[in-house]
């Protein structure tokens, strides 16, 4: 068995999803299909969230009105019989009813969660819809049914795949699967999510949990870049990346895939394919264990960046004093994404700022502080360049008279992190494209 997983602009369409249903049907194995919500549907449902969160219960429906109305039309150039178009405007009719009802009642956190799950809960049942007028034999899948996340939001691939083989085993002779990417349940049993990006994390899950023989992560881009496609203009698909090199470039803001996917494939030894939607015949990447050769292979940019230094000539080489300083961002549940230290000072870099008045009041007991925001990482990823020989002096040649607020070096193998000001970011992106890939 395979998974593929579509992206919300791969289903944003009609013409989209009747070509999704092209990709799936007459696959040579059993394909389990994750969908995401239709492109622009997920920010719409965060919208009438926030209008209920902020009691304007008016705002809110006049949203729910307008992505009704989005639904109707999208059902209408979906299907052509008289009769499934009826079951879609059915369908459409029970989930904006389950919102309005949420509108007069008091608002939670939980209900935003329900509110949020409607997006890939529609995308599929319209999905189905396309393929029962097809004729194409499938079962729909609840993803409520079997993924589950515990009490610290992690997922439970045993859990997974306890819940999710029987109904695999149930349908013997089923050849496609469809269920929803991005929602779950909590380790209360409530609706939840596996936050945005999530349905990515949701297909490397089920890859790991069936176990796949590969993860096919469907998008509107051919393949991960050597560097950002939106901003640098001559950039090319890499072929082929290691679980490691892809984790990377993930983390540090490659956006065509979410950081967490990596490391459930990883760890089952599923291959992981990027491929395009819109090109199905383009290569693509391929991400698995091995390599495919050394040196520097892309650059990734993450950006909303804070760095923060702490300068205490008295405390710094004092016994504890870098666990007492990683404690306070601890307690802030706030992950460091580059550390750099010298005799009197330590640097380090966050990407949130939902904590940062309280972390900067703790660590004022150790001496001064110093924050910069606005600031980008950029991050040059490549099988074992830490370790080449020559690679660092074609990066700095690269980085010209561009100024450097941190360098990270030798924390990873594959990885060498640059911090600039936010505002040099598209200039240092140009340049490493230059320099490093001469292009």
């Amino acid at each position: 068995m395979k998974v593929m997983k579509f992206g919300g602009t791969s289903v944003g369409r009609p013409k989209r999803m009747h070509q999704v249903a092209e990709l799936v049907v007459g696959q040579s194995e059993p394909v389990l299909l994750v969908l995401s919500a239709l492109s622009g549907t997920t920010n719409a449902l965060v919208e009438i969230g926030n209008h209920l969160l902020t009691g304007r219960r008016d705002a809110a429906t006049y949203c729910i009105a307008q992505l009704e109305a989005h639904y109707h039309q999208f059902v209408e150039e979906l299907v052509q019989s008289k009769e499934i178009l009826e079951q879609g405007r059915q369908i459409i009719q029970e989930h904006f009813e389950l919102l309005s009802v949420i509108c007069r009642i008091s608002y939670s956190e939980a209900l935003s969660k329900d509110i949020l799950a409607q997006g890939e809960l529609l995308s599929t049942k319209l999905f189905c819809l396309y393929l029962q007028e097809r004729g194409i034999k499938h079962q729909f899948l609840l993803a409520l049914d079997f993924m589950r996340i515990d009490a610290h939001d992690e997922p439970q691939i045993e859990a997974i795949r306890e819940r999710l083989m029987p109904l695999l085993d149930q349908q013997k002779d089923c050849k496609l699967f469809v269920t929803q990417g991005y929602i779950c349940r909590n380790a209360k049993g409530e609706v939840d999510n596996l936050k945005r990006g999530g349905s990515d994390y949701t297909a490397s899950l089920l890859a790991a949990a069936v176990p796949a023989t590969v993860c096919e992560i469907w998008t509107d881009i051919d393949g991960m870049h050597n560097n950002d496609p939106r901003i640098v203009d001559q950039t090319r698909p890499v072929e082929q990346l290691s679980f490691e090199e892809a984790a990377e470039l993930a983390y540090f803001g490659a956006k065509i895939l979410h950081p967490a996917s990596i490391w459930p494939a990883q760890q089952a030894h599923v291959p992981v394919k990027l491929l395009n939607t819109m090109q199905p015949d383009a290569q693509g990447t391929l991400i698995a264990d091995e390599a495919r050769g050394v040196g520097v292979k892309a650059v990734a940019a993450k950006d909303n960046i804070w760095a923060i230094r702490i300068k205490s000539s008295r405390m710094l080489l004092a016994y504890g004093f870098l666990r007492r300083v990683f404690e306070v961002f601890e307690k802030y549940r706030t992950p460091i994404d580059m550390v750099t230290t010298s005799e009197v000072a330590v640097s380090l870099t966050i990407d949130s700022d939902q904590y940062l008045t309280e972390i900067l009041e703790e660590l004022r007991q150790f001496g001064s502080v110093e924050v910069d925001a606005d600031q980008t990482i950029v991050s040059v990823v490549g099988q074992g360049i830490a370790k080449e020989n020559g690679v660092l002096q074609q990066l700095f040649k690269a980085i010209g008279d561009i100024p450097v607020r941190m360098v990270s070096h030798g924390g990873s193998p594959h990885n060498i992190s640059l911090l600039v000001a936010a505002d040099r970011k598209k200039e240092l992106l140009q340049q490493l494209n230059r320099g490093l890939f001469g292009l």
